[in-house]
């Protein structure tokens, strides 16, 4: 399958840094949200959008990764300047701190959240070095996966020094974790075992040139769809680690700028702040959606709408596909 750019069409409008997209049985979407104190958008099939965002200006979050949870409540991942947890934001939209360490120290800028079927929370982050930007490095190696059990507000360290961690997933059977490496270029898998403890780390995949993978999915075939910023690629890779491109929207020029930058460690924010004469920003997650889950939504860091485009792939149904929406029925068609 490959996608051509008429084929994907811009999905709401007045979105904040919508990185992360998350898809619902219901036809709801819903996106991260930067804007005032940080919250959450809510994208109605039509279009159509709302905004839960947060009441508290003293405890502001940024939120990159999030997850539903049942009854309508969200975690949110905050990506502070030098802070960093697990939030809790419902109908109140005052944030409820839930993970705020990991083995005892206080969490940094934090990346991703997602939860398994036992209501295990996984927690990503990506460094800890400040700025941020001095991380986008080859040989970047303080990213870790922290792991926590249902309750715990501190988490785990399952597995560190990794390149950049950005999202992850656990597959159907819950004996292995993917994650994404951005600046390591790299796809890895671990072993998971019952007590949550990772294992037998492999590369599944390396990525080259022009490829920074940040979002992560899983359809129902067993295959991964990464996702890449700067060059806007969403890349299949299946079980055996073959990789096929399915889409690519990216300028030249501003790509062979970045890559300079990368390949000399001068790499900075302003690299990630634009992608040159592209149509989409920043490609950053992609979500399974429709009835039949065979819809691509897509998140990104520099737009105020979503992008999506119908696929030949069904998507693996996460835990949050089909939860009850409690207040968030209300958002309902």
């Amino acid at each position: 399958m490959t996608i051509n750019i008429g084929d994907i069409v811009g999905i709401g409008t007045g979105l904040n840094r919508p990185e992360c997209v998350l898809a619902h049985s219901s036809g709801l979407l819903f996106a991260s949200n930067c804007a005032q104190n940080g919250g959450i958008s809510i994208i109605r099939p039509d279009g159509t959008c709302s905004h839960l965002l947060g009441t508290d200006s003293q405890n502001a979050l940024k939120p990159n990764g999030i997850a539903l949870e049942p009854e309508g409540s969200f975690l949110a991942a905050h990506l502070g300047t030098s802070d960093g947890g697990v939030f809790r934001l419902d109908e109140r939209g005052k944030p409820e701190p839930v993970v705020t360490h990991a083995n005892g120290h206080p969490l940094p800028p934090t990346n991703f959240v997602i939860y398994d079927t036992l209501g295990r929370l996984w927690i990503t982050v990506s460094t800890t070095i400040e700025p941020r930007a001095n991380d986008y490095r080859q040989h970047a190696n303080t990213g870790f996966i922290a792991l926590a059990e249902p309750g715990q507000s501190n988490a785990r360290i399952v597995a560190d020094r990794l390149g950049y961690t950005n999202e992850c997933v656990v597959d159907v059977e819950e004996k292995v974790v993917y994650v994404n490496e951005t600046f390591g270029r790299r796809l890895t898998r671990f072993d998971l075992a019952d007590d949550g403890s990772l294992s037998n780390q492999q590369v599944l995949t390396t990525f080259n040139a022009g490829t920074y993978p940040d979002g992560l999915a899983l359809d129902e075939a067993g295959n991964l769809w990464v996702t890449s910023i700067v060059s806007n690629r969403i890349i299949k890779v299946s079980a055996d680690g073959t990789q096929q491109t399915v889409f690519e929207d990216s300028d030249a020029n501003h790509l062979h700028h970045a890559e300079m930058a990368y390949a000399s460690d001068t790499m900075d924010a302003s690299h990630l702040a634009t992608t040159g004469k592209a149509q989409l920003k920043n490609t950053s997650s992609l979500a399974f959606g429709s009835a039949n889950r065979s819809q691509i939504i897509l998140g990104n860091l520099l737009d105020d709408k979503l992008y999506s485009f119908q696929s030949e792939t069904t998507g693996r149904a996460l835990p949050h596909w089909d939860v009850p929406l409690g207040f968030l029925e209300q958002y309902l068609p």
